[in-house]
């Protein structure tokens, strides 16, 4: 976890807060938050906000780009509020495996919430074998892997 976070809360806190933000410190922070943050989430939403805050700051922005840069501040605050935020009960625990079905159809690119036919179980096997064959480059295991994962799941159907 970033030992920023709670700066960078705290900082993003007293820029909200203001009556008029400023502008210049927020974009500041943005860039710093986008080069230093080990967060993927919070990095991307500082990078994505940084260019209507730089806009924002200067003098001549207008009433619609301050709201677009308001708008941005509150989801670079909301992804900081859930990163610091403790979580209690099962969120953020570990996830319950997934079930021998649920491999093979990851393993063809199968979706996993809906019955599947057995044309759909091939499409899917034959896609999947033309790049994992041994003849096309793949390894001889991974093809057997498919071809198991393909049987199985046309005994569920």
């Amino acid at each position: 976890m970033d030992r920023h976070l709670s700066e960078w809360k705290l900082a993003i806190e007293r820029i909200w807060s203001a009556a008029t933000p400023d502008y210049e410190e927020a974009a500041r922070l943005a860039a710093a938050i986008a080069s230093v943050s080990d967060e993927i989430t919070l990095r991307q939403a500082a990078t994505q906000a940084l260019r209507i805050l730089r806009s924002a700051a200067a003098d001549e922005a207008d009433q619609a780009t301050e709201e677009a840069a308001r708008r941005r501040l509150g989801v670079i605050r909301d992804v900081l509020h859930s990163l610091t935020t403790p979580k209690f009960g099962k969120r953020g625990g570990p996830e319950k495996p997934a079930s021998p079905e649920e491999c093979y159809r990851q393993l063809l690119e199968l979706p996993l919430e809906r019955r599947l036919s057995g044309a759909e179980i091939h499409r899917a096997w034959k896609r999947a074998a033309k790049r994992a064959h041994p003849d096309a480059g793949g390894s001889a295991q991974q093809f057997l892997e498919l071809s198991a994962a393909r049987d199985a799941l046309m005994k569920v159907r």
